[in-house]
Order: C-alpha cells, then sequence, then structure tokens
C-alpha cells in the first residue's frame, strides 16, 4: 500500500527540509490535490509543469480575488490600485512598461561604488564583533541600505523602511492556507496608509524638484502616452521595498549559509572571486529564496490526470523545480561553478522579477566582501535556525556566526 503523501507547506518541519517530498512530488504526484485547507489547493513540483504555469498568464492568472470567495479576504478592502504583481495581460505591460522606464541600468549602476562602501563597512564591523547575528549585521541591513538609496528614501528612515518591509511579509502567502483574522486584516490596511501618507509628501518633492533616483523617475515616467496615477505609484514603491529587500536578504543569508554548509565550496570562492556569479546562481537554485508562485486557473484544468477546477489555486514549486534531476545533473550537490543553470528563481514569463540583476548585484558584492576579508566563518552555535514567518520564503530569520578576519 503506497505510502500517503502528507505534503503540508506550513508544517515547520517540512519547510526546513521540504526536499524529500519534492523527490516524492516530481516522481509520484507531479500535481498534488491538497485537501486540509479552505480553499481548492493544488501543489507542481516539476519543472516543465512550473515553467509552463509562468509562462501561461492566460491560463494561470496573478488575479486571485475569485478564488477567495465565501473566505474573510473575499470582504478585505482593496488597495486604490492593484500592485503590478496582482494583474495581467495589458495592464501589467503597462505598469511594467512604466517602471522600466524608470528602474533603469543608470539608476542602479551609478550606486555600484556605494554598494561596495556600505558592504565593506559593514563586514568590517562584523569582524571586528566577532560574533553576530550574520542577518542584523549584513543580510538585512545591506539591502535596505541599497534599495533605500535607489528609491531616495532619506538614511534616517531606512529603519522605519525595514519594519514596513517586515510588517508586509509577515504574513505573505498564509491567506492560501488558513483564513486571517480581522486584526490581521486590518493591520494589513494600518500598513498600506501609513505608507501612503510616508510617500505622498516625499512624490509631491520629486514632482517640484527631481532628483537621480527611482522616485523621481516614477513621478515622471510615461510609456505609450500613460503616466502613473498617484495610487499606482504609491502601490509601486510598496512592491518595489518589499521585492527589493526582502528576497536579496534571503539570498544572501541563503548564499551564506550553504558556502559554510560546503567549506569546500568557500575555499573555491576565496581562491577564485570570478565564480562569484555562478555562486549566486547555485545559491538561487540549490537554495531557492521563494520557494512557491502561486496562480488561479482561469478555467477548468487537467494535468497528469489531475482536474483542476477554475479559480483554484496552484501552487508552482520552484524550490521543487529547481531540484528536478530532468534537468539539472546531480541537483542535490551545491557546485558554485554549474552551467548551465536554468533555475527559475526570480520566475519565469511575464512576471519574472523585474529586480533580477539587482538582487545577484547586490548578492556579488556583498559574499564578495564576506569572503574576501575572512578567512573562516562557522555558525557559532548548532541550534535550529528560527524560520522566517512566512511559508512563501525559505530562509532563517537568524544567522549566528563566528567571523576570523582575513
Amino acid at each position: 500500500m503506497a505510502r500517503p503523501f502528507a505534503f503540508n507547506p506550513i508544517d515547520p518541519t517540512v519547510r526546513r527540509d521540504p526536499f524529500e517530498f519534492y523527490v516524492r512530488g516530481r516522481r509520484e504526484f507531479p500535481i498534488h490535490a491538497h485537501e486540509e485547507f479552505p480553499l481548492s489547493l493544488f501543489s507542481a513540483f516539476r519543472y516543465d509543469d512550473v515553467q509552463a504555469i509562468l509562462r501561461d498568464d492566460g491560463t494561470w492568472s496573478n488575479q486571485f480575488e475569485p478564488a477567495f470567495e465565501g473566505t474573510p479576504l473575499a470582504d478585505a478592502p482593496r488597495p486604490p490600485a492593484e500592485s503590478m504583481l496582482a494583474l495581467d495581460g495589458d495592464p501589467h505591460h503597462r505598469l511594467r512598461g512604466l517602471v522600466n522606464k524608470a528602474f533603469t541600468p543608470r539608476v542602479v549602476q551609478r550606486r555600484v561604488a556605494q554598494m561596495r562602501s556600505y558592504a565593506s563597512a559593514l563586514v568590517d564591523e562584523a569582524i571586528e564583533t566577532g560574533e553576530v547575528d550574520l542577518v542584523q549585521a549584513l543580510t538585512y541591513p545591506f539591502p535596505v541600505q541599497v534599495i533605500a538609496e535607489i528609491i531616495g528614501i532619506p538614511r534616517e528612515d531606512q529603519e522605519q523602511f525595514k519594519t514596513w518591509s517586515d510588517r508586509a511579509v509577515s504574513n505573505l502567502g498564509t491567506g492560501f492556507f488558513q483564513n486571517p483574522s480581522e486584526e490581521e486584516i486590518q493591520q494589513g490596511q494600518e500598513l498600506l496608509t501609513e505608507m501612503r501618507d510616508y510617500f505622498a509628501p516625499l512624490a509631491r518633492e520629486r514632482a517640484q524638484s527631481p532628483r537621480e533616483d527611482l522616485l523621481s523617475g516614477l513621478v515622471q515616467a510615461e510609456h505609450d502616452g500613460s503616466k502613473l496615477s498617484y495610487e499606482e505609484m504609491i502601490s509601486m514603491l510598496v512592491l518595489l521595498l518589499v521585492a527589493g529587500n526582502e528576497t536579496t536578504t534571503t539570498l544572501i543569508g541563503n548564499a551564506a549559509l550553504e558556502l559554510m554548509a560546503h567549506p569546500e565550496q568557500m575555499e573555491r570562492l576565496r581562491k577564485d572571486p570570478s565564480l562569484l556569479p555562478t555562486a549566486v546562481d547555485e545559491a538561487l537554485r540549490f537554495a531557492s529564496p521563494i520557494q512557491f508562485d502561486p496562480r488561479r486557473a482561469t478555467r477548468e484544468v487537467t494535468l497528469h490526470g489531475c482536474k483542476i477546477p477554475k479559480n483554484s489555486i496552484v501552487l508552482a514549486w520552484i524550490g521543487s523545480a529547481n531540484r528536478d534531476d530532468e534537468i539539472f545533473e546531480n541537483p542535490d550537490i551545491f557546485d558554485i561553478s554549474r552551467k548551465p543553470n536554468p533555475h527559475i528563481s526570480f520566475g519565469f514569463g511575464v512576471h519574472y522579477c523585474i529586480g533580477a540583476n539587482l538582487a545577484r548585484l547586490e548578492a556579488e558584492i556583498a559574499l564578495e566582501a564576506l569572503v574576501s576579508k575572512t578567512k573562516h566563518i562557522e555558525r557559532s552555535d548548532d541550534a535550529l535556525l528560527p524560520l522566517h514567518a512566512s511559508p512563501v520564503f525559505r530562509s532563517a530569520s537568524r544567522i549566528p556566526v563566528r567571523l576570523l578576519p582575513a
């Protein structure tokens, strides 16, 4: 008799080590119907299926409202303007075109020297301390400093910036597994109000006196005769705030953990810094920061003999797809020189992460500083690391380490 497939994405034990479940999912349950959650919910595990789902925004939508009918989320107030992530088709194309006008390579490249200075200073301070929480010392402050600088947030406001981001992602994805409380819905509304109240005067100031920052670019951006409305700009800033630091914090932390777990790879990187780009891509594949990307079926679909009703949610498991042995040779080996490496950690198709190049650059800069300035990095205890609050992410919220200077 076949063992039951007890894959519960919010079980902490599963979240810590999901890979045996991913293997069984790919081999035996490529499409798995969940029965323990309030929504009609399915999981997809194979690379080809995940990629196909992310590619086809006609069949698999990022607009989730119809799936929540009959739940508290159906009656929750909607934001005045939807995020670009929650739109498909022409509305998404329009907003993406506008942000591309503002989020240019020049906006990023003119800050590379400053990024290196930030990372160097943070690592120097951590080494001087000796034993630190790597999250607090590097992986969280560095991306916050970078995205805040790129957007145009004053230095004195950056701590508030991170607090907002933490609050925004604390319940991210949980609505697929459990109904939120009225208090949680209210807290989400209060957060959006706080952020809109903060950004409003900054946007007005940039309209009068533009600077060389992303906020000014968003105020001025025009694409095919269209400009961002005020509420669209606020939604875009909220998205960039969260996406611009949370995933990068997770990427840098996961990369550091894997390098510590594979000291021979750490030494390879110390001896050959030219491996940084492939090392970052391997960290993205091997320890995918975002484990799943959800989509709503716009029509009834049958995959691998499993009928998925219209308005069901399918979780496309990026973390599983990136370990698929049909695509990757020796997928469970961490190899910082892996080529080719067609991971899909930044998504695929029209919703491919708009900040992918920035995230890669930040990770390379942070790891270069960490590896070049130390001769040894190790965990300072062997306690279980606390998990990220959101099931979307697979990362640790605290990483105690001991650093020995080079």
